[in-house]
């Protein structure tokens, strides 16, 4: 049974599903989903939890004994059950189809799983999910672009701030759709503002009071070509916590306006007009980084970029093998133009 993400909290002062399963590409909403309901199962004395993080030798009769075994430390539990990659394979089908057609008594399985593609929603598995009676289905859409403006309004309401349409403007432009990197330029926000109104000044502020390794700082270090300062950058930011979706995003949405400019001057369109006809335009300041970049690298070598970005996203979702982090590191010096041979992260 589907369940609207905005419903969520009011469903969650009832009586808890047996299933919960969450679906969507939106690493924020998808979270912040999650921690609802183990809020809500915590607050109705789902004391015990328990974790399975499934991939290729994952043995499916751990979510069997789960549910049959009795809880050794509570009365209600909570059992979480990770699908990076959305493909449980036939053992996890079954084992699934299993356990939705006999809930454990006295527990909430709550199930995490990427945004399932039009092939996955039609298998015996995931319809028992979307349409079974025993599971609450929360589809997590992304934020367009046109819907960013009211969702940031909402979220500085909800921290108890309110921006200038200036603000709000600089705000999304900042973030361009990355709701990671508003939720982290909100908090920043916060702990800038004099009182509760946001202006263009404190945005502008909190640009310049960025912290020593800021995810445009590195963004600007590798169109810069400074390798070895944007390694530094990006180790700064592993050790803050940045997460790699915030980063990647940044590396990719420069990649895909490198790719379309570079393709455009290949095409004969001198930059200056290729940099405005840009939606949104390049602004002045940033077009000799861009120029400085451009000279490196080729459009169909940016296009290859882009597809190393895709294969790191991959890696971020457990859907390939290799570390995001040595991939994000291999995509910077490429961005700067070097390729330096980098120790495999275990």
């Amino acid at each position: 049974m589907k369940l609207n993400p905005s419903q969520l909290a009011k469903h969650l002062q009832g009586n808890l599903a047996p299933v919960y399963a969450i679906s969507g590409d939106e690493p924020l909403l998808c979270q912040e989903a999650s921690d609802t309901i183990r809020a809500a199962a915590r607050q109705q004395g789902f004391d015990e939890r328990q974790v399975f993080s499934v991939d290729a030798s994952f043995d499916w009769g751990q979510l069997y004994e789960a549910g049959a075994s009795l809880s050794l430390f509570a009365q209600k539990r909570l059992i979480e059950l990770r699908i990076p990659n959305g493909k449980p394979g036939d053992k996890g089908s079954a084992a699934l189809l299993d356990y939705l057609a006999r809930p454990a008594e006295d527990t909430v399985l709550l199930i995490d799983l990427p945004k399932l593609d039009a092939s996955t929603q039609r298998t015996k598995w995931a319809k028992a999910l979307i349409e079974g009676g025993a599971v609450q289905f929360i589809q997590i859409w992304p934020v367009d672009i046109q819907q960013l403006p009211n969702w940031v309004r909402q979220r500085l309401a909800q921290a108890g701030l309110s921006a200038s349409p200036e603000a709000l403007e600089m705000i999304c432009s900042r973030v361009e759709g990355n709701l990671l990197a508003a939720a982290q330029e909100i908090e920043k926000l916060k702990l800038l503002a004099e009182g509760s109104q946001i202006s263009a000044e404190t945005v502008q502020a909190a640009v310049a009071d960025s912290a020593r390794f800021d995810v445009f700082g590195l963004i600007d270090a590798a169109l810069n070509g400074d390798a070895a300062h944007a390694l530094r950058m990006l180790e700064g930011l592993r050790g803050e916590g940045v997460e790699t979706p915030v980063i990647l995003w940044a590396l990719a949405r420069e990649l895909r306006q490198l790719a379309n400019l570079a393709q455009q001057y290949e095409q004969g369109i001198p930059l200056d007009r290729a940099f405005s006809q840009c939606r949104p335009p390049v602004w002045d300041k940033r077009r000799p980084l861009l120029s400085k970049a451009l000279q490196r690298h080729s459009a169909e070598r940016w296009g290859l970029l882009l597809l190393d970005a895709q294969r790191i996203d991959a890696q971020i979702k457990g859907q390939a093998a290799g570390s995001p982090w040595s991939g994000l590191a291999g995509l910077t010096l490429a961005i700067a133009g070097k390729h330096l041979s980098l120790p495999r992260e275990t």
